[in-house]
């Protein structure tokens, strides 16, 4: 998880692709993640639990909270992440957003536009659940 997080920090678009399961990959919106994290100042991130994902684990969940500012508001994204083990490899699989109303800062996402939390899936599979 914190090598995703420092990535969208660095703007390294190829190893958020890489990390993403690869049999959900063709979901991966790679230019709205990439504008999510260009657009964003990166700054923290809180692990508030793990559950499984130890060395001898084919999966792992991760509930964290990812701190940003975008148009100089400060934003943060709280998520349940899901993660999978794979030739010794750990891919996110998916992602639940957890609580609080989703205020705009900008306009409407449709819903086949990329969702806004960077998970690379459409909004109505994703955020709009």
């Amino acid at each position: 998880m914190r090598a995703r997080y420092s990535a969208f920090a660095k703007l390294e678009i190829d190893f958020i692709e890489r990390s993403h399961d690869p049999s959900s990959r063709t979901d991966f919106d790679r230019e709205g993640v990439k504008n999510w994290s260009e657009n964003s100042k990166w700054t923290g991130l809180d692990i508030l639990s793990t559950e499984k994902g130890g060395e001898d684990e084919l999966t792992g969940s991760v509930e964290f909270i990812a701190k940003y500012e975008n148009n100089g508001e400060a934003q943060s994204h709280h998520e349940l992440a899901q993660f999978k083990k794979q030739d010794n490899f750990w891919y996110f699989v998916d992602g639940e957003v957890i609580g609080g109303q989703v205020i705009r800062s900008s306009p409407k996402v449709g819903r086949n536009d990329p969702c806004h939390c960077g998970s690379g899936k459409k909004f109505k599979k994703c955020c709009a659940l």
